[in-house]
């Protein structure tokens, strides 16, 4: 809630004039409590985790034929019934185990110092935050990640989020209660460490949510935006980790892959693209020379 009556009067205090999205913001938040802006965070989880799959679900439907090509596990087909019964389940979890985290978890976002007043972050600290978030939570989730994959922890805890051995966008947050829990650590932990506007919070867990379903989406698009970023896994990447499964001790990471080439838990993952790159070259090579030889014939 913020401390003025009017524009007028937050604009005296600021001694200047209110850009647009400070007076938009203004007009949204000026008389909403702190924490039901806070409450807004478990909103736009499931929104967006409704919407933001949508692509990958009519994709995996066959609605656009065209797109089969890009499928990572092309053998492994999709179904309504079951990418259904995936988002019941994940939306379950949202409603029982995230959301009343979010009600709880409300005096400590006061504590770090989440603000709801003006001014609002410019666009360059939004950027330079959300970055430092990354990174934070990608260290995390790796360790995190590494350690659910114990005997123990993989048995009690994760193998649920790996009974999709061919990932789908619904299954990004498919999970144990518990695993939810514990891998929310690291990323509450990134704005915590640096607190900043709850604009900036909420776009955090939104971008976070949309990373881990295209990561999970089972399809390796060469256009992806994504695909510009340094040291960003995808798909693919996090595809061979679902794959191997259980056994898997490779690309444990959730968003950038240098945690696993400094920690090495990646060569499974390079053994096996070098060979498979190796053989579809092979491939093409004796393709070439079966058509040269045709032209002689």
């Amino acid at each position: 809630m913020l401390p003025y009556q009017n524009i007028q009067e937050a604009e005296e205090a600021h001694g200047r004039a209110l850009s647009f999205a400070e007076k938009l913001w203004f007009r949204y938040s000026a008389h909403k409590p702190d924490y039901i802006l806070h409450y807004h965070n478990i909103i736009f989880l499931m929104l967006f985790y409704t919407l933001a799959p949508l692509p990958y679900v009519f994709i995996g439907l066959g609605w656009f034929k065209n797109m089969d090509k890009y499928k990572i596990q092309p053998k492994v087909k999709d179904s309504f019934s079951n990418m259904f019964k995936c988002y019941k389940n994940v939306m379950g979890s949202f409603l029982l185990v995230v959301g009343p985290l979010q009600v709880i978890s409300y005096p400590t976002i006061q504590w770090i110092g989440i603000r709801t007043s003006l001014p609002l972050p410019s666009l360059w600290e939004v950027f330079l935050q959300i970055m430092v978030y990354f990174i934070i939570e990608d260290f995390g989730n790796y360790w995190i990640h590494r350690l659910l994959h114990s005997k123990w922890g993989y048995e009690k805890i994760h193998r649920i989020h790996h009974e999709y051995a061919a990932p789908i966008g619904l299954a990004a947050p498919y999970a144990h209660w518990a695993e939810i829990l514990i891998l929310g650590i690291p990323a509450f932990l990134a704005p915590a460490m640096v607190p900043g506007h709850i604009v900036t919070y909420w776009l955090w867990f939104i971008l976070r949510q949309m990373e881990a379903i295209e990561t999970h989406s089972g399809y390796n698009f060469p256009w992806s935006p994504s695909k510009y970023i340094p040291f960003y896994g995808g798909a693919e990447y996090h595809d061979y980790h679902h794959y191997v499964g259980e056994q898997s001790q490779s690309n444990f990471a959730s968003v950038f892959t240098y945690c696993d080439y400094i920690y090495g838990t990646d060569k499974g993952y390079r053994y096996r693209k070098q060979a498979l790159e190796k053989l579809a070259k092979q491939r093409q090579e004796d393709e070439g020379r079966r058509e040269e030889k045709r032209k002689s014939l």
